[in-house]
């Protein structure tokens, strides 16, 4: 009998001390989690109650109950994440190989706006005259209500050589205006405009980061080099980010193998990532400037900013967008996906970029119309006579103030070296 009770007592206090350490220490995974069964529960009698006397046009079958649900549930915690359906999930892949049907613009959900972050260059947006900041209200005639990025993404894309008219509403001159726009096969160049200019200083247009980015930028620059380039200025402006290794890929150009270049934190401290430069090439010793905006965004601000802290280029514009949060693309059953933010951005020295963006050292804004029509010139450069440019699109070539000012920066460090 006392042996009995014993083993009763000494189960007893086993069982106290099991609870307390997944108090205190975190339930093993096979531990019941109570709080997360129990909200299971009343979302299975919701769903159930639902689709038992749900009386309307809405499906309200368990697969599109459920999925519904994934799109709130996702897209509540911020405006990166989404619950991608298979279509969806299809067109991510694409995007990020840079290749699919659209008009070609970013958006974002901003103040429950879709907004474009940039119009990308050199597609039927951008010719058409689509500009940052213009809030998206039509498409195709119908407005679009409870809007998300998800669901104006579907409408905007299609096959090539459709049409679709997008109206816009345009904060910075209060108009409602509709672009009707010819669908084309976006194949993203990322690299573009590669030249020099005088002084020996070379120039170069990075309009977006993609799996060809960091063998596009390394030829260019080989080719800028050869010419007897004295210094660099790399253009990030309305570049809207893209795949954190192309970001790697161009900084590893400049750093020194090893050293850090950016590094992501998750929810815990041991889910620290760093990302270190792996290079092979000869140290590169001149000057650089980086042209941003408002435009800049995502890994073309981990790019500025890496190089801006670690003193390897002088920032001029305008501060950047400040999106320094990490989506990770997770693959469902189904064909289906999530896209779902996981960390953030840190620069070398562990400034966020997040909803902070990068400020620059040589800071100069210019107009939303100037902005615009540079954009024209830039994506026109085979439009050389004043006259042909001027009756394409009704306005005479204009300065570039932000470019020149990088000039000017590149040409004083390289005179204060001569001395």
């Amino acid at each position: 009998m006392l042996k009995r009770f014993l083993l009763i007592a000494l189960a007893v206090a086993a069982g106290y001390g099991a609870a307390q350490f997944a108090a205190r220490s975190g339930a093993p995974s096979w531990w019941p989690d109570r709080e997360r069964d129990k909200n299971v529960k009343y979302f299975r009698e919701v769903l159930q109650l639902v689709k038992e006397n749900y009386v309307g046009d809405a499906p309200a079958g368990y697969d599109d109950l459920t999925r519904a649900a994934l799109d709130g549930l996702v897209g509540q915690l911020d405006p990166h994440s989404q619950f991608l359906r298979a279509a969806e999930y299809r067109e991510t892949e694409e995007e990020m190989s840079n290749a699919f049907g659209g008009v070609g613009i970013q958006v974002e959900l901003r103040e429950s706006h879709i907004v474009i972050i940039t119009p990308i260059t050199g597609t039927p947006a951008e010719r058409a005259g689509l500009r940052r900041g213009d809030r998206l209200v039509k498409i195709d005639g119908k407005p679009i209500e409870n809007p998300s990025i998800e669901k104006t993404v579907k409408l905007v894309r299609g096959e090539p050589d459709t049409l679709v008219t997008v109206t816009v509403f345009r904060p910075a001159t209060k108009q409602t205006l509709d672009f009707p726009l010819k669908r084309a096969r976006i194949r993203l160049e990322s690299v573009r405009n590669a030249t020099m200019r005088p002084g020996g200083l070379g120039y170069l247009q990075v309009t977006q980061f993609s799996e060809r980015t960091g063998k596009e930028f390394r030829a260019a620059l080989t080719g800028l080099e050869k010419q007897g380039m004295r210094g660099l200025i790399i253009d990030l402006r309305n570049n809207p980010g893209g795949l954190l290794d192309a970001a790697i890929d161009v900084c590893n150009e400049f750093f020194e193998d090893g050293e850090l270049i950016v590094y992501t934190q998750g929810r815990t401290p041991e889910s620290r990532e760093n990302f270190n430069a792996d290079n092979g090439h000869p140290r590169r010793t001149y000057p650089v400037a980086i042209l941003v905006n408002g435009g800049t965004a995502s890994a073309a601000e981990i790019v500025s900013g890496a190089m801006k802290d670690t003193k390897r280029a002088v920032i001029v514009g305008e501060k950047t967008f400040g999106k320094g949060s990490v989506q990770s693309i997770i693959e469902l059953e189904n064909g289906e996906g999530l896209r779902l933010t996981t960390a953030r951005y840190y620069t070398p020295s562990g400034i966020t970029i997040h909803e902070k963006g990068i400020q620059p050292q040589v800071e100069l804004e210019i107009s939303a119309d100037d902005e615009g029509k540079l954009r024209l010139q830039q994506s026109r450069p085979d439009l050389t006579e004043p006259v042909e440019f001027n009756e394409r699109f009704g306005f005479q070539r204009i300065e570039d103030l932000q470019l020149n000012a990088a000039e000017e920066v590149l040409q004083g460090v390289l005179a204060a070296r001569a001395k």
